[in-house]
């Protein structure tokens, strides 16, 4: 069977509930697609017509009248024209078989039940009154019904992904006067090994911080990107390695050879044993995060999207590094406290889950490196169906 492209927009209502990370992680361990891009949407008047537009499609009655009463939801909800600044997030999936998957771990919000069995059994409501009508409609999520309707839609975003998408900085309005921060998260590589809840669990471990998400990537950093991501780690590991690498040479040659070395030599040891082992671990961080070393990366290479994924998140909000990192947890998980995202998936200092800016200023360092604001999703689509 052919791989299909597939999406499912994640409602304002589930975001701004938080409910972003128990979608993620259903719609990723329950389908077994790739998560292959994301992008934060403000909708102009534009985009919500002509989305809605495409809605009701099916000749049955019954369900028409649903795709009608989520056309209304879409045009009164997912338009910044209605008087209201709403995000919704679009996730776009891969795999065989991809829109009948999503359909089916969506559900159908007709359908819905107290079990949790779909994604709107649990996030969605479709409340009747006595009289049999619906007093409260929310979808929760929106996903397509069928491979031509993927198709349409997903141009459709990409053709308003530059004008409508990307990082919303503006989309949350605060009192005047507040000081209000950006934060980078990474969720790192490892939350991707196979299809799993991980991803969801992460960023819904990050959404007791009450921060608001503005932007969203699936990116996958290049070796030279890794390494100025990770630049200024490289002298503190070189640093932080002399006194270990001095100790432990020390040891070593007295054991091997019965001489006694003075502190001095140690120092000599670790002087020159340290940075090498520093730049060797230096080095496994760049592959972990980029997929090659970058002394075993061809020089034509340096630049090219690597092997590893991940998604970058911007929050945003009062105090929004400290709080963040107070979520994340020290770098290493064995020391992290419970409930932190490093204790809870964490293993090692540099398999620990999530990366987050350690302060506003870095925050602009590394969005700047992994482009928050990139726009990867409309080539990801043009070239896609273009194949087609």
């Amino acid at each position: 069977m052919a791989e299909e492209l597939s999406y499912v927009l994640v409602t304002p209502y589930s975001i701004r509930k938080s409910r972003t990370g128990g979608i993620v992680a259903r719609l990723i361990s329950r389908t077994g697609l790739e998560i292959v891009a994301a992008r934060m949407f403000a909708p102009s008047t534009a985009l919500a017509e002509k989305y809605a537009a495409g809605i009701p499609s099916d000749p049955d009655p019954t369900h028409r009248a649903t795709q009608e009463r989520i056309q209304k939801y879409v045009l009164k909800q997912i338009n910044t024209g209605s008087g209201t600044k709403p995000r919704v997030l679009l996730l776009v999936f891969k795999g065989e078989d991809a829109v009948a998957k999503i359909k089916a771990t969506v559900g159908h919000i007709v359908n819905e039940r107290t079990s949790g069995e779909t994604i709107r059994d649990t996030y969605g409501d479709y409340i009747v009154d006595s009289h049999g009508e619906v007093s409260y409609f929310e979808p929760g999520v929106l996903a397509p019904p069928d491979v031509a309707s993927a198709e349409r839609d997903l141009k459709l975003f990409a053709e308003y992904s530059d004008s409508d998408g990307g990082l919303l900085d503006s989309a949350i309005q605060y009192p005047t006067g507040t000081k209000v921060e950006k934060t980078l998260v990474l969720i790192k590589p490892d939350n991707f090994r196979f299809p799993n809840a991980r991803p969801g669990g992460v960023i819904d471990l990050f959404s007791r911080t009450g921060l608001y998400i503005i932007a969203c990537k699936v990116h996958r950093m290049s070796v030279a990107q890794a390494e100025e991501f990770y630049g200024p780690v490289l002298e503190v590991l070189q640093d932080k390695l002399r006194g270990r690498f001095g100790e432990t040479a020390k040891r070593l040659v007295e054991a091997e050879t019965g001489l006694h070395l003075s502190p001095e030599v140690q120092t000599q040891l670790g002087d020159i044993l340290g940075p090498i082992g520093g730049r060797e671990n230096w080095e496994q961080i760049v592959a972990f995060m980029s997929g090659l070393k970058p002394s075993e990366c061809p020089a034509d290479r340096r630049n090219e999207p690597g092997s590893e994924k991940c998604i970058a998140l911007c929050y945003q909000g009062i105090d929004a590094v400290r709080k963040i990192r107070e979520v994340l947890g020290p770098t290493d998980p064995s020391k992290a406290p419970p409930g932190t995202i490093r204790r809870e998936f964490g293993s090692t200092i540099m398999v620990n889950a999530a990366h987050a800016s350690d302060s506003p200023e870095n925050a602009v360092r590394e969005m700047g490196i992994v482009q928050i604001s990139e726009n990867n999703l409309k080539p990801l689509i043009e070239s896609w169906f273009a194949k087609k």
